[in-house]
């Protein structure tokens, strides 16, 4: 792997998993533009270099929500934190879904991969469901199980490459009444046990890295990711403190559009 392919497609990743415009779905398309996945073919290329991405947001979402973090670990040991607690119950709900989901149709899943089309068409999905929250919009509630359940199940739904698993959650937090930035917040929450969990899966496959002759690659996309990653985060928290969280549907109507048009002609 050529390292200028892996800074760029790192650069992506970290913008495009917080950002509502689906990581998944702009690596797929991105890694078939540049030769690195054959359309049609098996679903297991790159999957290890995917992961190192994930590791690389992973690590800025812990950057960013440190304290909070701190905060929810001190609830195991702090009696009186109990807010916190009821956030960790939360957020291991909101997890079920999407593991579920994925261990029940895995092979579902990860070769939808390998057709930019489909992905290109859920991209065109996730630009729908960015418009929801301005076409209904309940009355806002104190953040809860109701809206943790809901969160969780659009994540599930997100597993597909195209559909944003930010936007989709976030939405979901919204039309079930959590205010904006909690649902930022829960949604960015989730995105840890998920990607944890997705590492443990994968561990053997990472073990491998330090003896690839791609390594310098793998950390340069790493960096990439971590960097960009922590940047989307302010955007995104930006974005939807100012209630512009639907421009992002604009730019997947087009991705998507293009997607299409541009593989399907291929």
């Amino acid at each position: 792997m050529e390292i200028w392919k892996a800074i760029v497609v790192g650069i992506v990743q970290g913008l495009s998993e917080f950002l509502p415009i689906s990581s998944s779905g702009h690596i797929a398309l991105l890694q078939h533009a540049l030769g690195m996945r054959e359309a049609g073919a098996g679903a297991q290329q790159d999957i290890t270099f995917e992961l190192v991405l994930h590791l690389g947001t992973f690590l800025s979402v812990i950057l960013y929500f440190r304290h909070r973090l701190v905060g929810l670990l001190l609830s195991l040991w702090q009696k009186e934190r109990i807010e916190e607690r009821k956030m960790i119950l939360w957020l291991i709900i909101a997890t079920i879904p999407a593991t579920l989901a994925f261990f029940s149709a895995k092979s579902f899943f990860e070769g939808a991969y390998a057709y930019p089309v489909l992905v290109g068409g859920c991209l065109l999905g996730t630009g729908v469901i960015l418009l929801l929250p301005k076409l209904v919009r309940p009355r806002e509630q104190e953040f809860g199980l109701k809206h943790a359940i809901w969160m969780g199940m659009a994540q599930a739904l997100a597993i597909l490459p195209g559909i944003s698993r930010s936007g989709a959650t976030i939405t979901a937090g919204l039309l079930s009444g959590a205010r904006a930035s909690k649902a930022a917040e829960f949604s960015f929450l989730m995105f840890l046990p998920a990607i944890g969990g997705g590492t443990l899966v994968k561990l053997k496959d990472l073990q491998a890295v330090a003896q690839s002759d791609a390594a310098a690659a793998y950390v340069c996309g790493f960096v990439a990711a971590f960097l960009s990653g922590l940047l989307a985060v302010y955007l995104v928290l930006k974005t939807i403190r100012k209630g512009k969280f639907e421009y992002f549907a604009y730019y997947c109507f087009v991705a998507g559009i293009t997607a299409m048009v541009y593989f399907g002609w291929k």
